[in-house]
């Protein structure tokens, strides 16, 4: 059974300002999602699901079907934020999606397979889908999970703070805990996090970090139902409280429920962040064109 690849694609991008998930950054009006999909397909997965709301469906449809049509089995299933479980209205005033768990949550009708959930924005690289896929094709128990690591170093913006999980990892490549570590800037030869009050903690930038490229089994969205309904029992009419997949996974290693593998992936990670990330992006792409691992036009 070949897994599936589960791109959440229902955030707008605030900091960006606009729809960044389809924002044009290889030579051929490609998206990072293109990237991804076309690694996806040459590291082994059958399917991608897109995580998105109803009001992009028409603009997604129209720049994915006809070219992946005959590469990949495609579904769309919308996170809107009246998607909630029975016994639950939408409080009155909320504008926030309900954060990356619910995204994944969303997707259970769709997908019975292993399967890489990871965002839209977000370039991997094509060894992050191959080691992966390979994880997910050779791991039997529904309680083995998976996270694509990436050294804190190459995941930095020089326009802005990022938000960063921390990973504490055991000899074994297991994942012990993340701890969501917001604020981290680069400042000179240097790279701090800023707490609250102006703080700086200094950080090496050695740090596996998560950057939400996780591998899971069908049975985590049995789990997720239950957590979420917890989560709105206390959260809902909190306007900005938001279920993060991290923060689930780390509940569930707490309670020995599963076991989580850092994968090392050694490859190039970049994304758009800000609007003044995007021709960084558009020069590394160009550069592994060049280089011969992508081609100058990719469908």
């Amino acid at each position: 059974m070949k897994p599936t690849l589960l791109i959440l694609a229902a955030g707008m991008g605030s900091r960006f300002g606009g729809l960044k998930q389809v924002e044009p950054v290889g030579p051929n009006g490609e998206a990072i999602i293109d990237y991804s999909i076309y690694d996806a397909i040459k590291a082994g997965f059958g399917k991608v699901v897109f995580i998105i709301r109803e009001s992009f469906a028409d603009a997604f449809k129209e720049k994915f079907d006809k070219k992946l049509q005959g590469k990949i089995q495609v579904e769309y299933v919308y996170q809107e934020l009246d998607n909630l479980p029975e016994g639950f209205t939408l409080p009155e005033g909320r504008e926030k999606p309900w954060g990356t768990a619910h995204a994944i949550l969303v997707a259970k009708d769709a997908v019975k397979e292993p399967f890489c959930a990871l965002n839209a924005d977000d370039f991997y690289g094509y060894n992050a889908y191959k080691v992966m896929a390979d994880y997910l094709s050779e791991s039997k128990k529904e309680s083995e999970y998976s996270m694509v690591g990436y050294r804190l170093k190459n995941t930095l913006s020089d326009f802005g703070t990022v938000s960063r999980g921390i990973c504490d990892v055991d000899r074994e490549k297991n994942l012990q805990k993340i701890v969501e570590t917001t604020k981290i800037l680069k400042k000179g030869k240097e790279i701090v996090s800023v707490e609250e009050g102006g703080i700086e903690n200094q950080l090496t930038g050695n740090e596996i970090v998560s950057m939400n490229n996780w591998g899971f089994k069908p049975a985590i969205f049995d789990i997720l139902e239950e957590k979420f309904i917890d989560f709105l029992k206390t959260e809902i009419h909190k306007p900005k409280s938001e279920m993060y997949i991290p923060s689930v996974v780390f509940e569930l290693i707490q309670e020995k429920k599963v076991e989580v593998q850092v994968l090392e992936a050694n490859s190039p990670w970049f994304g758009v962040t800000y609007k003044e990330d995007k021709p960084f992006v558009v020069e590394k792409i160009r550069e592994l064109i060049n280089k011969g691992e992508y081609p100058e036009k990719l469908f």
